[in-house]
């Protein structure tokens, strides 16, 4: 991307005041965690200011390893939880339309959710695609009725307009065909008249 559009914010993004996904699709801009991550390509120069709420402080979980509890492991069971907890923040922002579905790289949950939303995915745009063809299909559809309706039209039309001629040939005496078209009636009539 190089329209520098994407918002790096520190989450979690329920700690400010202000909703930051509407602010974000606003202003066209995608929401990053700055926590999650180093870089700040395509960092957007205007973005909304936002104010964190005051909330009372949570107890921190201090590991030291003592106690039968394996610091190293817990701490990287806690970086697994919030890996995963990110992979999925930012799945949630592609459902509501504030990135695009791409796969989240790591975290059992993220990329089972991840296949879900990618079948679903799947699925309406076939679903998209056989809507379409049916529109169409009904379109042809209504367009061959309108065509029969015209020909139904046009051929009660000619009926009577036959049985008038008949009518006509019958009172002079004059035989004709049974399957004779309209054009060939029209013709004994107008010999009719010229006699």
């Amino acid at each position: 991307m190089s329209n520098k559009n994407i918002w790096y914010l520190p989450g979690p993004f329920h700690q400010y005041q202000e909703d930051v996904k509407a602010l974000a699709k606003e202003n066209g801009l995608r929401i990053v965690d700055a926590n999650a991550t180093g870089s700040r390509e395509d960092e957007a120069d205007d973005v909304p200011e936002v104010t964190v709420r005051q909330v009372e402080s949570t107890p921190v979980l201090l590991i030291d390893g003592e106690g039968g509890v394996d610091g190293a492991a817990l701490q990287e069971l806690i970086e697994k939880l919030h890996a995963e907890r990110d992979g999925i923040v930012l799945l949630i922002e592609a459902v509501e339309g504030l990135a695009p579905l791409e796969h989240p790289g790591a975290g059992e949950l993220p990329i089972r959710l991840y296949d879900a939303l990618n079948a679903i995915h799947r699925d309406v745009v076939t679903l998209t695609g056989e809507r379409d063809n049916l529109v169409s299909e009904a379109e042809s559809l209504r367009a061959e009725i309108a065509r029969l309706k015209a020909i139904a039209d046009q051929s009660g039309d000619n009926a009577e307009k036959i049985a008038a001629l008949k009518a006509q040939l019958d009172a002079a005496s004059v035989q004709y065909r049974a399957n004779a078209s309209v054009e060939s009636l029209e013709k004994a009539v107008a010999d009719l008249t010229k006699a």
